[in-house]
């Protein structure tokens, strides 16, 4: 099981500079809330729009929106880059970007006022709702509450995979999460988790007769008016403003498509632009508050931005935020403090696309950027120049001093790499002729994965959404080159068993899968499989993010147990 060090240098990437430079195109407009609020646009507009120039062509981003908020007004709005590299469009503030997990606080805010109806309770059993979900552990079933999976003390490891490389709907996803071995006592620790996101809005959605997604639109969406905001990409293809996603594969700023995350939605499945999203700024900054109207009563507003889960301040954590002394969770939302004051936030990613929403409440402000660049820091970068601008602190490069720290370990992210190159024993081949691999395994909670012969190579297919070549590595460990590039690379291991007979397949960072035509129950063990070589399923960034604020988004989107780390975030 990799540690959150080694995890974070999977992570990272190489990245090499875009060959020609990039475009700053923006449009401006400022939405008031109230008459006579503040206006806080930057303290020096020039200076401000060249270190966003200089901090998109260091981060590689092609295009980037920013919304302000400022005692419940809209006082700045502008977009910069372009919304597909090779297109001269410019992004505005009204071009649509993925938010990633930054939609899990309204997941939690739907709840609140369900709570509010007497339709929910914060510590109410999920199985109140939902009377079929089960966890591994039969105690966890039946004591695990809702507060418990929108605060991240499940005890359970990730297992992001199940729905990212899948085909499996809501309900599946669900369903399988009963052989998700926790990593931790129930309520143990910190440990983000998606999975246990669906469950929350899948109660919701129990709770009322709507789908999530119907609840998402009309209990927030409508009211505060945000009519460009949509909970999957499947709208997006007939808009005219969209941003495109981008990843950095192999040194090279690389188009990617836009994922359908549809069966994990509650926990990331958001899309929207930065003035949409200011609006649910200024709900947050209101106290449960919009236009004159209470939309979620001030108690139950303030279990959000209560914390209830400790983030113990360790690495990965305090290598990239050294100045942050207390970190925690609250009910979708992260919390910390930020120069001495409390910072609310919550990023996300998705593949290709990253963003952050933050706020100071004290100081009635908030920021959201959005940007088309997977697993990208520049959203903290930014968070950290808006902020300390309000505040009217002295400037600082963060973006500088974020470059230097990336570049440091994606230097050991390589020499990692090229250990495991090195440690491959050569001239070997494997134990049984290639077509004795081809067959199907199994396991309880990833379903089937699929190997084939075809024209003398082996290729492996899981659930129609992965597939991969498997290239010969050593003795009768292959090398899987997954078709979704930002999976990266795994290596997979079959196990001959004493009858000369391929047994079982372990996918690295993944689960052992048996070779059987019944299923086995073999649940899945985190974080093992062939060899430790630091990266595995998933070790391109595409991950549903969390980004606590100061940070980037979670790992990724393999199955290990440890929380997200700063450098995406982060979904």
């Amino acid at each position: 099981m990799a540690t959150p060090s080694e995890r974070l240098l999977n992570r990272m990437h190489p990245m090499r500079c875009l060959r020609a430079a990039l475009c700053v195109a923006a449009v401006s407009v400022t939405m008031t809330g109230t008459a006579g609020a503040q206006r806080a646009t930057p303290a020096n507009l020039g200076d401000f729009d060249a270190y966003v120039a200089k901090a998109m062509k260091d981060w590689k981003v092609p295009g980037m929106a920013i919304a302000i908020v400022r005692n419940d007004s809209v006082v700045f709005a502008k977009g910069y880059g372009v919304r597909k590299l090779g297109d001269p469009t410019p992004v505005d503030p009204r071009t649509v970007f993925a938010i990633g997990s930054a939609s899990k606080a309204f997941t939690t805010a739907a709840i609140a006022m369900l709570v509010d109806d007497g339709k929910m309770k914060w510590d109410a059993p999920v199985t109140a709702y939902l009377p079929g979900f089960q966890m591994y552990d039969l105690y966890a079933t039946r004591d695990l509450t809702v507060r418990d999976v929108l605060s991240h003390r499940s005890g359970l490891a990730r297992g992001d995979l199940m729905w990212y490389a899948s085909s499996f709907d809501r309900g599946e996803v669900l369903r399988r999460v009963r052989y998700l071995k926790p990593a931790w006592s129930f309520r143990a620790n910190f440990g983000y988790q998606n999975i246990m996101y669906l469950a929350g809005g899948m109660a919701s959605a129990a709770a009322t007769g709507r789908d999530w997604d119907t609840l998402i639109q009309e209990r927030i969406f409508a009211p505060l008016g945000m009519r460009d905001s949509y909970t999957s990409v499947r709208p997006l293809g007939a808009l005219p403003n969209v941003a495109q996603p981008y990843a950095e594969l192999d040194d090279v700023v690389t188009l990617v498509p836009y994922r359908n995350i549809d069966n994990i939605a509650p926990a990331g499945s958001i899309n929207s632009n930065v003035l949409d999203v200011a609006q649910w700024i200024r709900l947050q900054l209101g106290a449960g508050k919009f236009g004159g109207k209470q939309l979620i009563s001030p108690a139950n507003f303030a279990q959000m931005h209560t914390p209830h889960t400790v983030i113990r301040n360790e690495p990965p954590w305090s290598l990239y935020f050294p100045e942050v002394h207390l970190q925690a969770y609250g009910l979708g939302w992260f919390l910390a403090d930020y120069k001495g004051r409390l910072a609310v936030h919550h990023g996300g990613n998705i593949d290709g696309m990253s963003s952050l929403v933050a706020m100071l409440p004290e100081e009635k402000m908030g920021v959201v950027v959005l940007t088309n660049m997977n697993g990208s820091l520049l959203p903290s970068v930014m968070v950290h120049r808006v902020f300390d601008d309000q505040l009217k602190l002295p400037p600082t490069d963060f973006s500088g001093r974020m470059r230097v720290k990336a570049d440091s370990l994606q230097k050991l992210g390589k020499e990692a790499l090229a250990k495991v190159e090195s440690a491959r024993v050569r001239d070997t081949r494997p134990s049984v002729g290639l077509e004795k691999y081809a067959g199907t395994y199994s396991d309880s909670m990833y379903g089937d994965v699929a190997v084939r012969l075809q024209n003398g190579k082996l290729t492996l297919n899981y659930g129609g959404m992965s597939d991969g070549a498997l290239e010969h590595w050593h003795y009768d460990t292959f090398r899987a080159v997954w078709a979704n590039r930002l999976l990266g690379k795994s290596m997979v291991t079959f196990v001959i068993d004493g009858a000369a007979k391929v047994a079982e397949m372990r996918i690295e960072n993944l689960a052992d899968f048996k070779r059987a035509a019944v299923k086995a129950d073999t649940t899945v063990r985190e974080g093992q499989g062939g060899g430790s070589t630091g990266a595995g399923f998933a070790s391109g960034a595409h991950s549903y993010a969390v980004t606590p604020f100061l940070e980037r988004s979670p790992a990724v989107a393999r199955g290990t147990s440890r929380s997200p780390h700063p450098a995406e975030v982060h979904p």
